[in-house]
């Protein structure tokens, strides 16, 4: 954007600022709006789990102002983004593992879309985990860890990412009737601006339609020295589509179908979207389409607690179609040798199309049930799952078909004690496409854990688990005999604590607190390589460990505080007894928010985002410290009764500064306006 438009949008924004709070303060003169909230604070602790599971709602969604899924969980503890702020390019890390520099995965983060596993296997260079529309989605969980996955996945040691798209009811209140949703956004860094538009139609209690369509577009950014970040600009269209049937005599039974779809048409763009310029890969037109399918039946009788049924047939596609450049490879200059063969028109990997296709089917029931003094919550079920890659110059194609069955029991011994033992089994056959890599080979592996927490019933609580998966060989090892027979090991143990109480240092106010302690150790590696070493040196072993932290604090007149830490080490065992920082371990860092609520109406926030100096060896990335500033108001009368206003400032003071993990230098002061109203 230039110089011009960014001081009028900043006097724009000032302005609303100033009104905003003049009709607060008028408002306030009448009413005491801070009374009308109590402890509430913007996103609630899970004290009441073992597992490390953060929630992100809808208010939380909206008010993040987020250009992607990434930036929507940016603020978890235990999870940094690999860049972040454009589609491509960004990834998400969860202690350690998931997204790198090289691949958008290493299948050690699963994602997950109404029940659908979405993004790639290892494509080299180019970031495929979440490639979908923050706008689409109702809310978010991530699961940190092995100890929660288990009827999710096997081989997870970072953890889990469940986003659940939107439903017409969030709109119509469960109410038959039509209501459509406008959402207009503009940011200041790229000249951003975005449109959601959602009708949602209710013609009776038991049906329900909603069409969501959404169109983001962005320039290029700048960072907070002025400099132009490459490759920062993107159009990103998306859709969702999904209906809900109620039936049955106790309307005991449902049928959901949902259906996303997002693409990309880039033009002479980088192939390495990592980086910010073309460099010995040079640059391709790139057309990427991304969609998923999910069609659920429920059925949950009142009067049967041994049935709670969820039947889930999914499909994820992502296609990548890619054509080099002529000429835009270093390497075609030759001058400029690149030390290794290049055959004019590009290498193999630029010129690859690829595709994924995954098609599962998920049985699960819940029953509750007890056993003398314990009670149970026994969640059970089956998966099939089959996984179609595309044969391409960069890696081979195949078909990978999977059988799971899983068991998670939730055991409640009187009022204190809750033991969780967790069980999966599953088993791949992977069989290539094309010569040399038209082998077959199966693998299987049994998987499991037990957490325990123990409720002093006094607010505090202390919990520990461990748990063992495997990560079973995938497509991707048909070129490699020794992969093929070894599937990744990894043990996980984890100790914490928390505290949850009412009234904490004032009438009405509430304080959560859990801090978790966790180490990781992973054999048999097969997804990386050893730091520093020849290529192709494995690794013999990857040790972490880390500290975890969530807090929240709410008064009863508008007043919260919340604050997120992560703290982690990382080691990678080499041959020869040599060891190397773990390349995935991210700075030490906090985040603090500092609020306010004015009833239902005004929410003021001030957020801090701080990050240690990380250093090893050569290997530096300064410490930084970056504050955000964010308003939301909804009228609750008059003319604009029903809208939403939201201004967020993030940046505020331009620093300079590239996060640990990313490869790209963080933009610059960013001012973002949101208006949104429901008719």
């Amino acid at each position: 954007m230039g110089f011009t438009n960014s001081r009028a949008l900043l006097r724009t924004t000032t302005a609303l600022l100033f009104t905003l709070s003049t009709a607060t303060v008028a408002t306030a003169q009448a009413v005491d709006l801070g009374t009308l909230v109590l402890g509430e604070s913007k996103r609630e602790v899970q004290t009441d789990t073992a597992t490390a599971i953060t929630k992100v709602d809808q208010e939380e969604i909206d008010d993040r102002q987020a250009s992607t899924v990434a930036e929507i969980i940016d603020s978890v503890p235990g999870v940094n983004l690999v860049n972040g702020s454009t589609p491509q390019g960004s990834g998400i890390n969860i202690r350690g593992f998931g997204a790198n520099s090289t691949y958008g995965t290493d299948q050690k983060v699963k994602v997950i879309v109404d029940g659908a596993d979405v993004g790639a296997e290892e494509i080299y260079r180019v970031g495929t985990q979440l490639f979908t529309d923050p706008a689409l989605y109702r809310s978010v969980e991530v699961l940190r860890g092995t100890i929660g996955s288990f009827e999710y996945g096997s081989g997870v040691v970072g953890g889990v990412v469940k986003l659940e798209t939107k439903d017409a009811s969030d709109f119509t209140g469960g109410e038959p009737g039509l209501k459509i949703r406008q959402t207009l956004e503009a940011t200041s860094n790229g000249d951003g601006l975005t449109s959601s538009t959602i009708f949602a139609w209710q013609p009776n209690e038991n049906f329900e339609l909603l069409g969501n369509y959404v169109l983001r577009d962005q320039n290029g950014q700048i960072d907070g020295d002025g400099n132009a970040i490459d490759n920062s600009a993107f159009k990103l269209p998306s859709y969702l589509l999904k209906g809900k049937y109620t039936f049955g005599s106790a309307r005991d039974q449902s049928l959901t179908f949902a259906l996303t779809k997002t693409s990309t048409d880039e033009k002479d763009v980088p192939y390495d979207t990592f980086s910010t310029t073309g460099g010995s890969f040079g640059n391709v037109d790139r057309q990427v389409n991304s969609s998923t399918a999910a069609l659920t039946y429920s059925y949950n009788p009142a009067d049967n607690d041994l049935v709670d049924l969820d039947v889930v047939l999914s499909y994820a596609d992502q296609e990548i179609n890619q054509e080099y450049v002529e000429g835009s490879s270093t390497c075609d200059d030759p001058s400029n040798p690149c030390g290794f063969p290049f055959t004019p028109g590009g290498f193999g990997v630029v010129n690859a199309d690829l595709r994924y296709e995954t098609t599962k089917l998920t049985v699960k029931n819940t029953s509750l049930f007890t056993t003398g003094i314990a009670q149970h919550e026994l969640r059970a079920g089956f998966e099939l799952i089959r996984k179609d890659r595309l044969d391409a110059d960069s890696a081979p194609g195949g078909r990978d078909n999977r059988v799971a069955f899983f068991a998670i029991d939730e055991i409640g011994i009187g009022d204190a004690l809750t033991l969780t033992p967790a069980l999966r089994y599953e088993k791949s056959t992977v069989k290539g496409s094309t010569a040399p890599n038209d082998g077959e080979f199966s693998t299987s592996a049994w998987m499991g854990g037990l957490s325990a927490r123990y409720d002093f019933q006094n607010g505090f609580a202390v919990f520990a688990s461990g748990a063992y998966t495997e990560n079973l060989p995938i497509i991707d090892d048909l070129g490699n005999p020794i992969f093929r027979e070894q599937s990744e090991k990894s043990r996980t143990w984890e100790i914490g604590a928390s505290y949850e109480g009412e009234d904490v240092f004032a009438t009405g106010a509430t304080l959560s607190v859990k801090a978790t302690i966790y180490q990781t150790r992973i054999w048999d590696v097969t997804s990386s390589q050893a730091s520093g070493l020849p290529f192709g040196t494995p690794i013999n072993s990857i040790d972490l460990e880390g500290l975890e932290l969530e807090a929240s604090y709410a008064m009863e007149n508008g007043l919260y505080v919340d604050l997120n830490g992560t703290f982690a080490r990382g080691t990678e065992n080499q041959p020869g007894g040599t060891t190397a920082a773990w390349r995935g371990i991210p700075a030490d860092g906090i985040q603090f928010t500092l609020g306010k609520k004015f009833g239902e109406e005004l929410d003021l926030s001030w957020e801090v985002i701080a990050d240690k100096r990380y250093q090893d060896g050569t290997d530096i990335n300064p410490g930084f410290e970056v504050h955000n500033l964010r308003a939301t108001y909804k009228p609750q009368a008059g003319l604009l009764e029903g809208a939403e206003i939201r201004l967020g400032i993030e940046n505020v003071f331009d620093k300079s500064y590239t996060r640990r993990l990313s490869t790209r230098p963080a933009p610059g002061r960013n001012i973002k306006l949101t208006l949104a109203k429901t008719l």
